[in-house]
């Protein structure tokens, strides 16, 4: 029996699905079933033999992928890539896409989609095997990250390494919590701060996005929660009852004015292949904050954020991961663990109060 992974592709555009194709049928793992110009013929293709992955578009004719999305989750749960362009009348759709259970994104240019693809053969071919190991059990409830792997950099291109000063370090009654979450993490996310107070303290997120989806995440957010949640500006005050998330395409850091914190917003080089990366932001939590911070890791594929919620622990924060039960996929979260950097493993419906009762 195989045990390649079996990936269908629905796209409108013949150089998209040949490409595609190609790249994914030089891997010995995976096997491509199909190809359709639309999810019509895609579905009749799928009836006789279903696949582990879809990697799908959004714009198509006589179905679009958003409704295509929708059917595949009700009905027979599938890890389902999205391949889309990051035009900005098409960002609302794929914000939809991700709310609607899509394990991750792609992002790709309205021209030059040819060599595009071609040169990111290594993020498509690695979002396919991790989509097909997905949790489906919360995938088909939750939404999910872009994905974007690069060359690889540490937080020390950021922030030179070491715990900060003593007087940064001194306890003060404002109390900060960071999460960094990627894959699996809008709908983790949504959970969360969705369920606390307007008097809960300051938060700080990193969620792996491109840039134009971080603002339009943060302005649904806020019409959700009792929290105001906005995308972050650089020198934005860390103040109880706001969350800032990280915009996309730009790291965010904690700082301190005295008693008070505020993020600064940065450019800067991709770390552990993303920008905003969860280790800066976690970081500066540790040099800034130490004991007056509580540092959150959720479900995600690969490592950012394991090693800066290390030197959080070490600088005396409280740390949380998700467990492996909840998250759609258990990789930073396990890294964490694996570096002893995690004081509690529970699942994401404990993770509300238990944010509460530690910031205190």
């Amino acid at each position: 029996m195989s045990t390649r992974i079996k990936v269908m592709i629905v796209d409108d555009s013949a150089v998209v699905r040949q490409t595609v194709r190609t790249l994914l049928e030089r891997e010995p793992d995976i096997e491509v079933i199909g190809a359709a110009s639309d999810p019509v013929f895609a579905i009749s293709h799928m009836q006789r033999q279903w696949p582990d992955v879809i990697v799908l578009d959004i714009e198509m004719p006589r179905m679009d992928g958003l409704t295509f999305l929708k059917k595949i989750m009700t009905e027979r749960p599938t890890p389902v890539v999205i391949c889309s362009s990051l035009a900005e009348t098409g960002a609302a759709a794929t914000m939809q896409a991700l709310s609607s259970g899509a394990f991750t994104i792609i992002t790709k240019p309205k021209m030059g989609v040819k060599q595009f693809l071609e040169d990111s053969t290594n993020d498509v071919v690695q979002a396919v095997r991790s989509a097909a190991r997905a949790n489906m059990a919360r995938l088909g409830a939750r939404g999910a990250a872009p994905f974007a792997p690069r060359p690889r950099l540490d937080a020390d291109a950021m922030i030179p390494a070491g715990l900060g000063s003593g007087s940064n370090m001194v306890r003060t009654t404002e109390r900060i919590v960071a999460i960094g979450t990627s894959t699996g993490g809008t709908q983790a996310l949504e959970a969360v701060l969705t369920r606390l107070p307007a008097t809960s303290p300051g938060i700080v997120i990193v969620q792996h996005m491109p840039e134009r989806f971080t603002a339009m995440f943060a302005e649904r957010l806020d019409g959700l929660c009792a929290i105001e949640v906005r995308e972050a500006k650089d020198g934005d005050r860390v103040m109880p009852g706001r969350a800032l998330i990280a915009p996309g395409g730009r790291h965010m850091m904690l700082a301190r004015n005295g008693a008070q914190y505020k993020v600064e917003v940065r450019d800067g080089p991709l770390i552990n292949r993303h920008r905003p990366s969860v280790d800066v932001l976690f970081r500066s939590c540790a040099k800034f904050a130490g004991k007056n911070a509580v540092g959150v890791i959720m479900t995600g594929m690969g490592d950012d954020g394991a090693r800066g919620l290390k030197e959080m622990h070490d600088a005396g924060s409280s740390t949380i991961a998700e467990d492996e039960s909840s998250c759609v996929v258990f990789g930073m979260p396990k890294e964490a663990i694996r570096l002893g950097g995690v004081d509690r493993v529970v699942p994401l419906s404990q993770i509300p109060d238990l944010i509460l009762s530690l910031a205190g």
